[in-house]
């Protein structure tokens, strides 16, 4: 039986409500479905792993690609509690999400002294402009390893 968008994002929504109550985290939680079926689950785990990465889209799409063995996650939706920030809406265009279904939005969360418009804001500057101090250096040697790598035919990222 295929679920349909609301009872995919009830799950959501109920995975992120369990696993705030149960394990203390935030509630932002996500479920990937391809084709009809579950095929990545995640929620906020920063809390509990030290892990500023893990957002609940991120675990999501972290738990897909392990059950799934492939980084590839094209024809896929994305149903998340919470609009993605900038790292998760990176995130899902490298694993080629399809879709995004959303339910609480950015604007939203400023009300819960949540905003990332700084995020968004940073991540838009050229690199010599942002707050991180940040310096180029051997590129030259770097770039040997790229042209190698390049010549073994690799599988290419996004």
């Amino acid at each position: 039986m295929r679920l349909s968008s609301r009872e995919i994002m009830a799950r959501a929504i109920e995975l992120g409500r369990r696993e705030m109550r149960e394990r203390g985290v935030s509630p932002f939680a996500a479920v990937i479905v391809r084709d009809g079926e579950i095929i990545g689950e995640g929620c906020n785990d920063t809390a509990v792993t030290f892990d500023p990465t893990a957002h609940g889209e991120v675990v999501a799409i972290r738990d897909a690609t392990r059950r799934l063995g492939s980084a590839d996650l094209s024809g896929a939706t994305l149903y998340t509690t919470c609009e993605p920030c900038s790292m998760c809406v990176a995130a899902m265009w490298w694993a080629r999400i399809d879709k995004l279904v959303y339910a609480y939005s950015l604007q939203d969360c400023l009300a819960l002294g949540i905003d990332c418009a700084p995020l968004v804001a940073e991540v838009s500057k050229p690199v010599e402009a942002r707050a991180l101090p940040s310096e180029q250096l051997m590129a030259e040697e770097a770039h040997g390893v790229f042209t190698e790598w390049m010549a073994s035919g690799p599988a290419m990222p996004r």
